[in-house]
């Protein structure tokens, strides 16, 4: 095991990747940040709560111990972006959604620090993730891939107003589909009510999605952005514990939809 991500085994054909959801800053890259950036304002919070009945209904679990601010996970190490035209962050970012500065002065990462990231956190990541697509492959047939994200309702530097609550992503490379079409349409159909849904609408899948979703070869990949209105406070990053149990209950929902896919 690699000290800078945790996986969890199961004992089915589907993995949950939850590649925003550290929080950790080693000491050697906080001396150099600000204050945001050290707050790592904008992490996937409390993913690992959200999904935290997947493990036990069989499902493998991967994250990383450390934050997006350090290096993200689910950005092509090319630095290619995968929104052409759209406002993006980068690979190491330097800034916040909300743009402030997340490096004194002077500080930003150099491409050598970049490189060196890359090597301990990226590279370790992608193969657990890539390995254990792979004997899932081997022994099922059939791989569903689940990358679990969360953001800010509102975020006027990637969006204008307010975000669905269910935001589903599922274009691969070349603007292909990351997954069959039968499965999306399963989850496309789905009652999310309450809850808004759209299916790649401002978010059409990250690196991540993109990169390992081969429907063609039986592996299955779905990028959700929810919406952390539907389980925080917003203004204070605190979990809202009633508003949590309702909204797990639709997640719940999905994965069950999916885990039966991919035993299907």
């Amino acid at each position: 095991m690699n000290s800078t991500f945790t996986l969890k085994k199961g004992r089915i054909g589907m993995l949950i990747s939850m590649p925003h959801n550290g929080e950790a800053i080693p000491d050697i890259i906080a001396q150099k940040m600000t204050p945001v950036g050290k707050a790592v304002a904008d992490t996937d919070w409390y993913m690992d709560k959200l999904y935290d009945f997947a493990n036990a209904m069989g499902i493998y679990i991967i994250q990383p111990k450390y934050s997006r601010y350090v290096i993200d996970l689910n950005r092509d190490v090319s630095g290619i972006n995968l929104y052409p035209g759209a406002n993006s962050t980068e690979l190491c970012p330097t800034t916040a959604f909300d743009l402030s500065p997340l490096y004194l002065e002077g500080h930003n990462p150099s491409e050598e620090e970049v490189e060196r990231r890359i090597e301990t956190y990226w590279k370790p990541y992608h193969q657990a993730v890539e390995s254990t697509i792979a004997q899932l492959k081997e022994q099922y047939g059939k791989v569903v891939l689940l990358d679990a994200h969360s953001i800010l309702s509102e975020v006027p530097r990637f969006f204008e107003g307010s975000l669905p609550d269910f935001n589903f992503g599922s274009v691969c490379e070349g603007e292909g589909t990351s997954c069959s079409p039968e499965m999306v349409n399963e989850v496309m159909n789905l009652d999310f009510s309450p809850y808004s849904k759209i299916r790649n609408g401002r978010f059409k899948g990250g690196f991540i999605t993109r990169a390992y979703g081969n429907p063609k070869n039986n592996v299955h990949a779905l990028q959700l952005e929810l919406s952390q209105a539907t389980y925080m406070d917003e203004s204070s990053n605190d979990y809202n514990l009633e508003k949590a149990e309702q909204v797990k209950k639709k997640i719940l929902m999905l994965v069950e939809c999916l885990a039966t896919f991919a035993q299907r």
